[in-house]
């Protein structure tokens, strides 16, 4: 059985303690490319939290197949103390999505990796800060695709 969605949209996200970075796919599953960072809402006072509705809002607004969610693994291939923390949040965004799949890949070194290229690019300080997060679920989201296409 094939439970591959068809062509569409994918979002990768990027979980982080205090922001959440998503990127974006064209249809065709060929190229991401950075959409938002939105805080997250650790407050306690809204269920679904506010990050969760805007990832479901980014969800329907864009007509996403396939949500894939980054998991911290070690260097080692073991999942790391914050993995347990990606799935619970996998677990309120497949709640407030339905039935859009969610999906995990293993993010080992984006946030690094996005970093550099940032840095590469001349972006620093504050406004590096403000587009590490979606430049990170931009390497998610790309290392999905590209493994996809492997298949």
């Amino acid at each position: 059985m094939n439970d591959t969605p068809p062509r569409g949209r994918r979002l990768g996200v990027d979980v982080g303690k205090v922001r959440v970075g998503v990127a974006l796919s064209d249809p065709d599953g060929i190229l991401a490319a950075p959409l938002e960072t939105v805080p997250r809402d650790m407050s306690g006072k809204s269920v679904p939290p506010a990050d969760i509705s805007r990832i479901a809002d980014l969800v329907n607004e864009h007509s996403v197949v396939e949500i894939v969610i980054g998991l911290p693994v070690t260097l080692s291939g073991e999942e790391s103390y914050a993995a347990a923390e990606s799935r619970a949040y996998a677990e309120q965004v497949t709640a407030a999505v339905g039935d859009v799949p969610v999906r995990f890949v293993d993010e080992r070194l984006t946030t690094a990796v996005a970093s550099r290229r940032l840095s590469e690019r001349g972006v620093k300080g504050k406004r590096r800060k403000a587009v590490v997060d979606q430049a990170a679920a931009v390497e998610i989201l790309q290392l999905w695709l590209e493994k996809q296409r492997k298949a």
